[in-house]
């Protein structure tokens, strides 16, 4: 049997991290300006989080959610401390688009409407609901284009009160800092008049924070730049430092009813243990703080060498915290390949011509000057 493949893969193999770095086979080191798609949180392999996982393994690595874990009521308590929202609720499955997926479906349990609002660009997983609200007909089968979605400018707030007053629109989903979509942000006003036009005509807001969030943007969620408290918030990728995990953040005038959601894997215990431990690290370590300090010193060194004769193809610098966009005048394989190949740093990208950076979130000034270094001599 060979693999499905859909996936356009750099012939690289990684076979070990540690921190912001990983190896290949053959022992080469790369800086990881990537994290694995935004996923390491708090740097790879971190002792911390072997050890939990490790004796959580040894102990018990599953069972369903017929019985009690109170390793989800811990986790419950403490995202809910850390994150600013200890009053909402905690429905726990397994990947992000599982998350806006029971987000989505959520609402219209509450409201009975079906139609939905999302951003021009947006990127919300590949599952049904989930790919439907995705702004990428190429990824989009006809069995999940239902006619659910109207697509809407980033920052254009009469046309989402215009969409809204009609009536019928069950949810608005927005990524503040958009990822797929080329790191695209929205405005306090434009958030702050969603937000008041969504309460005033009974639709519920769902702040994706699948990549943005778990303090990337050097806030525990990005929409907390934005002065918004949305109605449901979901998260992933962070949250487990690599294993697979999601949740949906409720707010508590939503009630649960028996059966209405569910998950096989969600939730359960290593799971748990993997977001607990990354919770412990993230405020032994002070990461959110990090990450505002070292992404602002990040953006301060892109700026100036988009500013001089070496950074002449940069076109544009964006982001927040640790993620961050760096926009050329070229596509972006003729600066992403040579990072890899020659300088030995992976980045992320978006679009055609975007680079985007999504390293862990314990990245150094000392790897933001390495990082400077190498790009310098690829552009």
């Amino acid at each position: 049997m060979k693999l499905f493949d859909v996936y356009p893969l750099f012939d690289v193999n990684i076979v070990k991290g540690q921190g912001c770095k990983v190896w290949d086979d053959k022992g080469q080191e790369y800086l990881d300006l990537y994290g694995g798609h935004a996923v390491i949180s708090i740097g790879h392999c971190h002792p911390h989080y072997v050890e939990m996982m490790t004796k959580q393994l040894n102990t018990l690595g599953f069972y369903s959610n017929s019985v009690q874990n109170k390793l989800q009521v811990q986790l419950a308590e403490r995202l809910g401390k850390i994150s600013g929202y200890d009053d909402y609720q905690l429905f726990l499955i397994n990947s992000g688009a599982e998350a806006n997926e029971n987000a989505l479906k959520l609402a219209s349990f509450t409201n009975g409407r079906k139609r939905v609002l999302s951003v021009q660009k947006a990127f919300h997983g590949r599952t049904s609901l989930a790919v439907e609200v995705t702004n990428n007909p190429k990824i989009v089968a006809p069995i999940n284009d239902n006619g659910h979605v109207t697509f809407l400018p980033m920052n254009d707030l009469p046309a989402w009160e215009t969409e809204l007053a009609k009536g019928d629109v069950c949810a608005v989903i927005l990524e503040c800092i958009q990822g797929v979509g080329g790191i695209q942000m929205a405005t306090p006003e434009f958030a702050q008049g969603l937000a008041k036009a969504c309460k005033a005509n009974g639709a519920v807001l769902i702040c994706d924070e699948i990549q943005c969030g778990y303090g990337r943007s050097g806030k525990f969620f990005a929409h907390q730049w934005l002065g918004i408290r949305p109605d449901m918030i979901t998260v992933a990728k962070g949250i487990g430092n690599g294993f697979p995990m999601s949740g949906v953040l409720i707010s508590p005038e939503f009630k649960p009813v028996y059966g209405m959601l569910g998950t096989t894997f969600g939730g359960n215990h290593l799971a748990c243990t993997a977001a607990l431990a990354v919770l412990d690290v993230m405020e032994e370590e002070k990461l959110i703080e990090n990450t505002h300090e070292v992404g602002e010193y990040l953006m301060a060194q892109l700026k100036l060498l988009q500013a001089s004769p070496e950074g002449s193809h940069i076109t544009d610098v964006r982001g927040r915290g640790l993620m961050i966009g760096v926009e050329f005048d070229k596509p972006h394989a003729e600066v992403r390949k040579p990072l890899v190949y020659e300088q030995h740093c992976f980045t992320g990208c978006a679009g055609t011509n975007l680079l985007r950076l999504l390293p862990p979130l314990c990245l150094t000034k000392a790897d933001v000057d390495t990082f400077i270094s190498r790009l310098k001599k690829v552009i």
